[in-house]
């Protein structure tokens, strides 16, 4: 099976090719700012990134007529549980409605439908970012009407999970993990049996990550959002330029790590609190999962730093054993959600 995985960012489009599970072509189209200001929405830049796929496949030898199928990274789609989908049009018209926000990824489905359609070929997506497994104590927060909503990097932790379980000799339907996904986001998960059941979503919940606070102090919180701050300015500042970057103005994590242990104190009290919060969220995951742990899985690009790891271990080698996957395959886990549809798995109906 020969497979098209497309996954758009904000500032870029990656696409690769993979002969079933091995990735023989990989192309990374960088967009300037200059270039998407002419797009007032992310939909509008349908038909330029289709057309730079289009050509980038060409001068690479490939056309649609190449492909057995097209998955594409999940966009802001309703709230729906973990799984391989075929794209249909109520996919397509969620995500031009933009049913759960606007964002690059958006245009994924939309683009792998299109291109799929042209050639009569499946198009998939796969664990969006909205995925939903949440068990219902989870759901409640501590204000009626404001439920705890389902966001993290689902793709990556499912795709870890299963190879850690694997790893161990098990099916991942039958463990139960933590999985820590440290990157420019952070989100911690717990699995149980092969179901993520609660979550610190990466976007206001757990540990502060590059630039955005986390869990912050409510009170704190109202105060500055009554403070003479336009809203546009205060999700700036909250959403954006929060975090590590409000202590150390950089959402680079090597550079914190090179002055921490350069002997800049500031910089090396936040890299120990970056630790220790993350510490306290795979600690609650663990009373989720009543201190049943079989592995935490440390992943993600900030997962490579030795030093931050080791300290994030020094916490919570006491619950379960603590597995390193650093890095984040996004399309390797893709291409793999479709081979397991294409090789006979059932695919989910959105």
């Amino acid at each position: 099976m020969r497979l098209l995985i497309i996954n758009p960012g904000s500032t870029s489009t990656k696409i690769s090719v993979f002969e079933e599970d091995a990735e023989i072509c990989r192309k990374t189209v960088v967009h300037h700012s200059e270039e998407l200001k002419a797009f007032p929405k992310i939909m509008d830049q349908l038909d330029y990134r289709r057309e730079l796929i289009l050509r980038e496949l060409k001068q690479a030898g490939f056309t649609m007529e190449d492909f057995d199928a097209v998955c594409s990274r999940g966009g802001l789609v309703r709230h729906i549980p973990s799984g391989t989908y075929r794209i249909n049009d109520r996919v397509i018209e969620d995500l031009r409605r933009c049913i759960n926000g606007e964002h690059a990824s958006n245009l994924g489905p939309v683009l792998a439908k299109e291109l799929g359609d042209r050639v009569g070929i499946p198009s998939y997506f796969a664990d969006p970012i909205v995925v939903d497994e949440l068990q219902e104590l989870a759901r409640y927060s501590g204000f009626a009407g404001m439920e705890r909503e389902s966001i993290f990097h689902a793709l990556n932790h499912k795709s870890v999970a299963r190879k850690a379980a694997a790893g161990l000799g098990k099916r991942y339907e039958e463990l139960n993990l933590i999985v820590a996904h440290l990157g420019g986001g952070v989100s911690v998960g717990a699995h149980r049996k092969g179901k993520v059941i609660d979550v610190f979503n990466t976007r206001e919940e757990g540990a502060m990550c590059m630039d955005r606070g986390g869990s912050v102090p409510t009170s704190k919180v109202i105060e500055f959002c009554f403070s003479g701050v336009s809203k546009g300015e205060a999700r700036r500042v909250l959403c954006r330029e929060s975090g590590i970057y409000s202590y150390l103005k950089t959402r680079e994590f090597r550079e914190v790590e090179e002055k921490a242990f350069a002997g800049d104190s500031e910089a090396m009290t936040v890299f120990r609190v970056f630790a220790y919060q993350l510490a306290k969220d795979i600690g609650a995951m663990g009373a989720v999962l009543e201190f049943q742990v079989d592995g935490i899985i440390l992943t993600g690009g900030i997962a490579h730093s030795d030093r931050l790891c080791a300290e994030i271990t020094r916490y919570v080698r006491e619950l379960a054993q603590v597995l390193r996957m650093p890095g984040e395959e996004e399309m390797s886990a893709l291409a793999e959600s479709a081979l397991r549809v294409l090789h006979g798995e059932e695919a989910s109906t959105y």
